[in-house]
């Protein structure tokens, strides 16, 4: 039997940020989402367990990328839930061989600016700019109400800020503080790879990008995806509660809130 949510509203989980690893849990009365599952099966499970919810009964497994921390338990999962696996061509293409077997009745093809309804959530996919085959994030809606969900991208396009303006809710890369970054133990190469387009967004950068999609209606934002060694979530909230403030946001009505490796976040509704 299918766990559901009490009420009608879109509930979300953030069960693990972070390069070590990333997931989000999405239910609603009709639906369950899993978004990624960049740890090992035990550990997925363990996370989900500590927010009351279970595999049991998932519509989807939505994948945004084939990078490590994002599909290293997509495999296990699927074959011992028997989840149905979403992601577009290329990156199907790119993870294969990093999943293990995946039975074709649970192999589903999502692409690009696709739309798709998934019990009562309605599903939009985007690309971000990142290196990998064909990276995409997805914004989730539900009785009007929209959650917003974009990390692993260099930069913040006009393309994508026209897709997620104006959700309830947004977990938004806060990845790395630039002087960290550049003072810090990472060769040349790395650093000029998270720094670069195609790479991940900064403190500052992620605020004026936020600035930019945030409206009246928007509640809560979740600083996601931040680095272990350039970052914590002290100056991630510092930072960015600093330009928000001098782009004249209203820092009293919107709750910035933390994400972490190894603690989910509690479930909340939109």
């Amino acid at each position: 039997m299918k766990e559901r949510s009490d009420g009608v509203t879109l509930r979300y989980s953030v069960l693990a940020s972070g390069s070590t690893g990333n997931a989000l849990y999405i239910e609603t009365e009709r639906a369950k989402l899993l978004v990624d599952a960049g740890l090992t099966g035990k550990a997925m499970q363990e996370r989900i367990h500590q927010i009351g919810r279970s595999f049991e009964g998932i519509d989807a497994l939505l994948v945004t990328h084939e990078h490590s921390d994002h599909i290293k338990g997509v495999g296990i999962l699927a074959r011992k839930f028997n989840l149905p696996i979403y992601a577009n061509a290329k990156t199907w293409d790119a993870m294969e061989a990093n999943i293990g077997k995946i039975d074709p009745a649970l192999k589903f093809h999502f692409e690009v600016g696709d739309i798709k309804q998934i019990g009562d959530i309605e599903i939009e996919s985007f690309n971000v700019s990142h290196d990998a085959a064909d990276p995409m994030f997805y914004q989730f809606a539900h009785e009007g109400k929209r959650l917003a969900h974009i990390t692993d991208t260099g930069y913040v396009s006009d393309r994508m800020k026209g897709v997620i303006r104006g959700a309830d809710d947004f977990i938004f890369e806060s990845n790395h503080d630039v002087s960290m970054l550049q003072m810090g133990r990472y060769p040349w190469s790395v650093k000029r790879r998270i720094l670069g387009d195609y790479g991940h967004v900064s403190n500052e950068d992620a605020a004026i990008a936020m600035s930019e999609v945030i409206s009246e209606r928007t509640k809560r934002i979740y600083l996601a995806h931040l680095s272990k060694d350039n970052n914590m979530k002290e100056l991630a909230q510092m930072s960015v509660s600093q330009t928000l403030g001098m782009r004249d946001v209203d820092l009293g009505r919107i709750k910035l809130c933390d994400t972490d490796p190894t603690v989910p976040t509690s479930l909340v509704s939109l």
